[in-house]
């Protein structure tokens, strides 16, 4: 593996920015040093006026694959991640089949070994019936067990309170939740169908069937349930204000037993962005009226622990289907370092903070081995932007399958030059090394 030296670039870790250069040595990153003089055997990356970052760890992300490989597979959404600044990704369960026992597991993993170009990590699905496949799961291998506590794409639906209650008291490990209240969104569906029936959609009805009672009502449920067992619990993409109470940021990250994700969309769009947009952004749960602010807050106070993107790409043709028919999700991985940068510039959260929520929490909330941190001996994730360099979104520009992103059109104001996965230089200036796929995830448990 070549050995890389970043010079002259402006380092962001744990909460300082200062200037150094980083040596990089099989795959980990050798030391870090005023002035780090060059040898002939190195690549020289001369990142001077650029930040030097720790990769972005995405904990939520759908690739697709198995069996929906038309919308995306683990090959060209990792590549996009990379893209993007994204060196380590966990992927859903909700794929063809639905990755419910350790061999279909197992076959994600396969897959990822051969096509990854970023570090990659898959959860273990729970339903209804498959609590001996779950309690069969290396703690080690895996970041965490995924529960949909209401239905989403794919329909892992685990809604008997019996098992809900088995396996909270009983996984040694992280929980990560979809939590919205199937009954609630069910009444608020038929309601809005049967009142629409003969009259055109307002896009924004989303918001108003996967509303903010049905968040609530099942997050707080998932709480209780964890705060009962001790369950180490984690929430995906909270999307309202009311479910901020339910966290708490008295309490370092690494004590924390129940933890929330808070992702790019839920930041960026309002439901009025529904006029512009449309099904473009119709999302599980959805971008509602009025919440932004408040949600951007709690992640600034410490409520809300990781920034995520639940990147779920579907076909542009699907996505121009009528509001009922259209699935819910939208691509985002390639761009969410570049969105928060753009928060950064309109003086929301300092770079510090950026790095912390992205990169620095998830190694922390999810026990990540040797990741996240700009520390000699650490796996050299790494991404250099140039917080100065905008760059316009087009399709061209897109690495996603499905060919399409809700930013089109969009001028972000920084750019992704370089991005190193595990000592692999795989991304320089538009230009991807394939040489070398990215490396499964280990965990400190």
């Amino acid at each position: 593996m070549e050995n890389i030296l970043i010079k002259n670039g402006k380092l962001v870790n744990e909460g300082k920015t200062f200037e150094a250069d980083i040596l990089i040595k099989n795959g980990r990153i050798d030391k870090i040093a005023n002035s780090i003089s060059s040898d002939d055997s190195y690549k020289i990356i001369d990142a001077s006026g650029q930040y030097v970052l720790p990769g972005v760890i995405d904990d939520q992300v759908h690739f697709r694959e198995p069996g929906l490989t038309q919308k995306a597979n683990i090959y060209t959404e990792a590549r996009a991640a990379v893209a993007g600044g994204t060196t380590s990704f966990m992927e859903m369960p909700n794929t063809v089949p639905n990755a419910l026992t350790q061999e279909l597991l197992q076959d994600k993993y396969d897959i990822a070994e051969k096509t990854s170009l970023a570090n990659y990590s898959f959860y273990m699905g729970a339903s209804n019936d498959n609590y001996e496949e779950v309690m069969k799961t290396d703690l080690k291998a895996i970041c965490g067990l995924k529960i949909f506590m209401g239905s989403s794409t794919g329909n892992m639906l685990v809604d008997n309170e019996n098992t809900l209650a088995k396996v909270f008291s009983s996984f040694p490990s992280l929980i990560a939740t979809h939590c919205e209240d199937e009954q609630t969104v069910r009444n608020n569906f038929e309601k809005f169908k049967a009142e629409y029936e003969n009259k055109e959609i307002p896009y924004d009805i989303h918001a108003l069937i996967r509303n903010e009672e049905g968040c609530y009502k099942s997050s707080s449920m998932a709480v209780d349930l964890a705060k009962k067992y001790g369950t180490r619990l984690h929430i995906l993409h909270i999307s309202s204000s009311e479910e901020i109470p339910l966290f708490d940021n008295t309490l370092p990250l690494a004590e924390k037993k129940i933890t929330a994700e808070v992702c790019i969309h839920h930041l960026w769009f309002d439901a009025e962005d529904y006029k512009e947009k449309g099904t473009k952004i119709k999302c599980n749960p959805a971008i509602k009226h009025d919440h932004r602010e408040k949600l951007f807050q709690a992640l600034l106070d410490d409520r809300f622990d990781v920034i995520a993107t639940d990147h779920a790409p579907h076909q542009w043709e699907e996505k121009q289907k009528s509001y009922w028919e259209a699935p819910s999700g939208l691509p985002l991985v390639q761009h969410s370092l570049q969105a928060m940068l753009d928060f950064r510039a309109q003086g929301k959260i300092t770079i510090e903070r950026v790095v912390e929520k992205m990169c620095h929490a998830p190694a922390v909330c999810f026990e990540v081995k040797e990741r996240g941190y700009l520390r000699e001996g650490y796996w050299a994730d790494i991404a250099i932007v140039d917080a100065d360099k905008p760059s316009l979104v087009t399709k061209e520009g897109l690495y996603y399958k499905c060919g399409w992103s809700p930013f089109e059109g969009h001028t972000f104001g920084s750019s992704v030059s370089h991005t190193i996965v595990s000592g692999h230089l795989a991304y320089e200036n538009g230009m991807f090394n394939e040489d070398k796929k990215g490396e499964r995830l280990s965990f400190n448990r």
